[in-house]
């Protein structure tokens, strides 16, 4: 979903703007990857072991499209009995990434199958925008005023 975003700093809350969920779903899922590439950058600045690595389940049949109350979310409901893998193989390449011990900061993890829909997890390809630094580090920044928190990486 992150290829649907587009990072709006100017009007990242949708403020300015007609909200449209999908593509605010879309945007969070690329701040998502803008933010851990990030973090990455940064950790390795600051000499750290750590790492920060993303994931993401694929089509995984978890119930949240059917809170929509509208006939997309009635659809989905249908397309999730056939067409999505189960919660729990959409929760593989979480659990890969917590416990991989190898896999360099920076690694994007999801399903293996077609358009990493479902499967079995491995390292994938996220797009161009989300390895924008420019973005990635604006991102950073408004996203510490707007919580009023100040990160820190050691």
């Amino acid at each position: 979903m992150h290829r649907l975003g587009r990072i709006r700093l100017d009007d990242l809350n949708w403020e300015h703007r007609r909200y449209q969920r999908w593509l605010a779903y879309g945007q969070a899922k690329l701040a998502n990857l803008l933010f851990t590439y990030e973090l990455q950058r940064q950790l390795a600045a600051a000499g750290s072991t750590r790492t920060a690595l993303a994931a993401h389940p694929g089509y995984a049949a978890t119930k949240l499209q059917s809170h929509t109350e509208s006939i997309q979310g009635r659809l989905m409901g249908t397309a999730n009995r056939v067409l999505a893998q189960s919660a729990e193989m959409g929760a593989l390449p979480t659990l890969y990434a917590a416990t991989v011990a190898d896999l360099p900061g920076g690694s994007y993890i999801g399903p293996d199958g077609p358009f990493e829909q479902r499967g079995y997890p491995k390292r994938v390809r996220s797009n161009k925008r989300s390895h924008d630094e420019v973005t990635a580090a604006g991102l950073w920044t408004l996203s510490q005023t707007l919580t009023g928190v100040t990160i820190t990486v050691a």
